[in-house]
Order: C-alpha cells, then sequence, then structure tokens
C-alpha cells in the first residue's frame, strides 16, 4: 500500500468520524430544544428552585453562576494576562523557563476534577473557605489560568518585531512600548482567550461539586461567604429526579446554558475580527 493511498484512507476515516460527531451532536441538541424549549418562559427564569417541577426555576442558578463568572474574572483575568506578559516579555530563556512554559501548557490539558480535588484541600479546608461562592471562584480561577496565559502569550508572539524595533528606536521605554504599543496589537487575542476561558468556566461541574457547591438553594447569593447553586449544578439535579417534568426542566436548563455559551463565543469571534480590521500590519 503505497503512501498516497494511505493517506486518502486517513483522510476519509477522519472526515467520516468528524461527520458522524456532527451529526450526533445535531441528534442530541435536537432533542434538548423539543423537549425543553416548550419550557422556557419568563417564570422559569425568575423562579426560585421548588421541589414541584411545575413551579421550579433557574433564577438562583443562573445568579450563582453571575456571582462564580464575575469573581472568577477579576481573580484570573489580571494575574493570567500579567503572568503571560512577564513570561513573554521579561522571563530571560533558560532551562527553568522551558520547563515552566512547558508545565503552564500541559496544566491547560488537566482533567477539570483535579483542580476541584486541589481547591477542597486548599480553599475548603485549609484556607476554612467552606462551600462558598469565593472558594468556587478560586477554584475555576485556578482551571482557566493556564488558558489566559497561553492566549496572552500566543497574542504578544503573533505581534510583528517591527513595532517592538521602530517603538524602541523612538526611545519609547520597554514598559512603554508593552503597553502602548504590544498590548493594543495583541489585544484581539487576548481578549478572545479570556471569553474562551471564562466561556469553559461557566459549563464546569466537576470541580464545583468536589468543592461542596450545593444542588438545592433556595436564596440568591448575596456575598462571596455565601452559599450557591449553578446552572450545571442544577441541571445535574434536574436529571437525576426520577420525575420526567424534571427531565424536560434540565432540557430547558441546558437550552440557557448553551444560549449563554453561544452568545460569549460569538462576542469572542467579533471582538477578534473586529480587532483584526482596525490592527492591520
Amino acid at each position: 500500500m503505497n503512501n498516497r493511498l494511505k493517506n486518502n484512507i486517513f483522510k476519509y476515516w477522519a472526515i467520516s468520524c468528524t461527520l458522524f460527531g456532527i451529526a450526533m451532536l445535531l441528534i442530541f441538541l435536537i432533542n434538548i430544544v423539543i423537549d425543553g424549549v416548550g419550557r422556557i418562559d419568563w417564570n422559569f427564569i425568575t423562579d426560585l428552585p421548588s421541589r414541584k417541577p411545575e413551579l421550579a426555576g433557574i433564577y438562583t442558578a443562573i445568579m450563582g453562576t453571575v456571582w462564580i463568572l464575575g469573581l472568577t474574572a477579576i481573580i484570573a483575568i489580571p494575574i493570567g494576562v500579567a503572568a503571560g506578559i512577564y513570561l513573554e516579555e521579561y522571563g530571560k530563556k533558560s532551562r527553568f523557563a522551558n520547563i515552566l512554559e512547558i508545565n503552564i501548557t500541559n496544566l491547560a490539558g488537566i482533567p477539570s476534577i483535579i483542580y476541584g480535588i486541589l481547591g477542597l484541600e486548599v480553599f475548603v479546608r485549609m484556607f476554612g473557605l467552606g462551600n462558598s461562592v469565593i472558594a468556587g471562584a478560586l477554584t475555576l480561577s485556578l482551571l482557566i489560568l493556564p488558558i489566559i496565559i497561553v492566549a496572552t502569550r500566543e497574542a504578544i508572539k503573533a505581534v510583528p518585531k517591527t513595532i517592538r524595533e521602530a517603538s524602541f528606536a523612538l526611545g519609547a521605554t520597554k514598559w512603554q512600548t508593552i503597553s502602548q504599543q504590544i498590548l493594543p496589537a495583541a489585544g484581539g487575542g487576548v481578549v478572545t482567550g479570556v471569553i474562551l476561558a471564562l466561556s469553559r468556566a461557566i459549563g464546569e461541574t466537576a470541580p464545583l461539586i468536589v468543592v461542596g457547591a450545593l444542588t438545592y438553594v433556595p436564596f440568591v447569593p448575596q456575598s462571596p461567604m455565601d452559599q450557591y447553586s449553578v446552572l450545571p449544578m442544577q441541571i445535574f439535579n434536574w436529571i437525576s429526579r426520577p420525575e420526567k417534568e424534571f427531565a424536560t426542566n434540565a432540557a430547558a436548563a441546558i437550552i440557557v446554558l448553551l444560549l449563554i455559551t453561544f452568545i460569549m463565543n460569538g462576542f469572542a469571534i467579533y471582538l477578534r475580527n473586529r480587532w483584526q480590521k482596525k490592527v492591520k500590519w
């Protein structure tokens, strides 16, 4: 068997697997929409959880998700972007730097449940934060930090060296070059990476289960130390119920979660395309 035939077989096999995966995803989405779209209304969005499926809503789960996402962004974005800038612009090239870069890249691929175990040991038990909003946000911050760092570094690498050289030639300092030239030019890639990282965080369930997120919370968090629930936890709770009506509620909540994720990803694509049109090298 010659190499050309092998390549064709591999190509058609890859295409077939991709089409099969897309077909399965479409079937899943269609079934979810059919089961849950009729349940979505204003009352479903604004009602509190209930043991009666016809009265149950996702208000507390949505507000918990907003709390978690907001605190995660406040914690992870400054640290991740600053770390990416330092590693790319200030860090010296050495064996230790190479090992650190490889480990950061590997951390982005670690299963989320491992971060949940780490958060349970460090934030919940060692720091005594319990099953609070801030414990969940800190855990998810660890989860998305490697993604933000890698995205920031790749965005900075994509900036042409001529911009740095021109800035230095005009007498700008290193920080002036970074803050006024490199970061504006790399901003689209950085923002896209941040939004995609937050999109991953919004759909995580495993680490939040480990750190003690509740499946039933009849109140909205008022502070970072309050208990909470999030949309993935609410969906997990309803799917585990034997009543068929709760499965319908879960399908409706999945649609809401998918819409939020698609909006965030679409916004990231919009920002990237707009930045590419604005910044032309």
